[in-house]
């Protein structure tokens, strides 16, 4: 899939034309109310134009992007779960750590 704001790679993924940032990226900036100039200022890389572009084509395809975002969701648990499973003691030291760095804060 082109559109002149969106490429779909050939692995699923969707990427800002012609950039390396990724469509999720600016979704979820947009999802948890970021304007289209803050969302821009978090990617130098990208022009204001990319940004609406990519809002402008989430908004058109919201059912299919929001599926997408699901399956990305549900993939990186299951990777997670699998990385946890094959070094349970690093993950436990992980956990005490950062519980140990938030009680500082």
């Amino acid at each position: 899939m082109k559109d002149k704001y969106v490429n779909k790679l050939e692995n699923g993924a969707y990427r800002i034309a012609d950039t390396r940032v990724s469509l999720d990226s600016i979704v979820y900036a947009y999802k948890r109310g970021e304007l289209a100039e803050a969302i821009g200022q978090s990617f130098p890389s990208l022009t204001l134009g990319q940004v609406h572009g990519a809002i402008a084509f989430y908004l058109s395809n919201r059912e299919m992007i929001d599926e997408y975002l699901r399956q990305g969701e549900i993939e990186y648990v299951k990777m997670r779960q699998q990385w946890r499973s094959k070094d349970p003691e690093f993950y436990a030291r992980f956990e005490k750590m950062r519980e140990k760095m938030k009680q500082k804060v």
